[in-house]
């Protein structure tokens, strides 16, 4: 985008100093980002963000809720003597009318932060940032119990297994491509597993079950660290909502626990990595069994394995449907990611006695 634009759309905000430069910053999948530097050495830097409402389509209600979240996470920081309160938490900036985004003449909108000077983060999946995921992730969850505010939902049902469940009927049912035929054997292991993947939605109902203020994509760069390599905050809050506790810590384990890519055709090298699991579970619980629910916790296990059935059938349907929604690289790109889901389904069930064990290790320690 000409810069000539970037500057119109920063100076819509209440920035402090005289815009330096502006230039694209970070590898984000969803929004474009850039960096804001200015002039003064007193004044802060920024981040400058377009939200990509094609995604996000209530932009008031996304930026609600990251304002009611940030602000109530400030509010407690301040109240423990935090000191580096810039750093361990975003700041947004307002807008002359006091908004926390901005609609340019395109009708594209626009969101600046405060930059976090020295921090960075990492891409790196293992036992030792997992470990800072699930500790940062729990506390996330731990300082939003009492929210005041009732949040909506930016993406509805976003990890609802019913819906995802309804939808691969549906594109059976349609069958537009001729393949069900090809994936019967995938889709009778489905069938065969459905109701317990769906049991949280059920659980819900009955009144057995509550969702919280979740991140709902847990992932180990959505972490900022300080030189040291301490966790400073968390970020990319855009799906900060309602959800049920399973979406944080299932979600991390169905990528991170992997042991190969979701797309690999290498279904004989698919395992489910028992010390990321282990890892990132023991940071989970140091900082969230405060306030977690005893069926919360038992649920754990379920939770490792909802998101890779979950995506399963997220990827098997669109198959059938024609590849309509993911993008692909090849003819059977969806099957062959579909397949690798269901290993994987498959390999943490196996390891599901062993996850059960080494929570009960851990809540005994309380």
């Amino acid at each position: 985008m000409e810069n000539e634009k970037l500057l119109n759309v920063v100076s819509n905000f209440q920035i402090e100093g005289t815009v330096e430069s502006i230039m694209p910053f970070g590898n984000g999948l969803i929004n474009d980002t850039y960096k804001v530097n200015t002039i003064e050495a007193d004044a802060p830097n920024y981040v400058l963000q377009h939200i990509n409402n094609a995604i996000f389509t209530d932009v008031d209600l996304l930026q609600h809720n990251i304002e009611v979240v940030t602000h109530h996470i400030r509010q407690k920081l301040l109240a423990a003597g935090e000191t580096d309160i810039d750093r361990k938490v975003l700041q947004f900036i307002p807008t002359a009318e006091g908004k926390t985004y901005s609609k340019d003449a395109d009708g594209l909108y626009w969101r600046v932060s405060l930059f976090i000077p020295e921090a960075q983060t990492f891409e790196t999946v293992n036992p030792k940032y997992s470990y800072f995921a699930g500790k940062a992730f729990g506390h996330f969850e731990s300082m939003l119990v009492d929210v005041p505010e009732t949040l909506g939902e930016t993406i509805p049902d976003f990890h609802n297994m019913e819906l995802r469940m309804r939808q691969l009927h549906e594109a059976i049912a349609a069958n537009p491509k001729g393949r069900v035929a090809e994936v019967q054997p995938m889709l009778d292991m489905l069938e065969l597993n459905s109701e317990e993947m769906c049991k949280a939605e059920r659980y819900y109902r009955e009144g057995k079950l509550k969702k919280r203020i979740c991140h709902c994509d847990t992932k180990v760069n959505n972490m900022m660290f300080d030189k040291d390599g301490q966790v400073l905050c968390v970020i990319d809050l855009d799906t900060v909502m309602p959800s049920f506790i399973f979406s944080d810590f299932g979600d991390f384990l169905r990528t991170g626990a992997n042991t190969v890519a979701e797309d690999s055709p290498e279904y004989d090298k698919i395992d489910f990595r028992m010390d990321i699991f282990e890892a990132f579970t023991k940071g989970y619980l140091e900082s969230a069994q405060r306030f977690l629910e005893p069926i919360e916790i038992e649920n754990l296990p379920y939770a490792a394995k909802l998101f890779p059935f979950m995506q399963c059938v997220r990827f098997l349907a669109d198959y059938i449907n024609g590849d309509t929604y993911y993008k692909i690289s090849y003819d059977k790109h969806n099957l062959v990611r579909a397949k690798n889901q269901l290993y994987l389904f498959s390999s943490v069930s196996r390891h599901e006695p062993e996850m059960v064990s080494f929570i009960q290790s851990c809540t005994s320690k309380k």
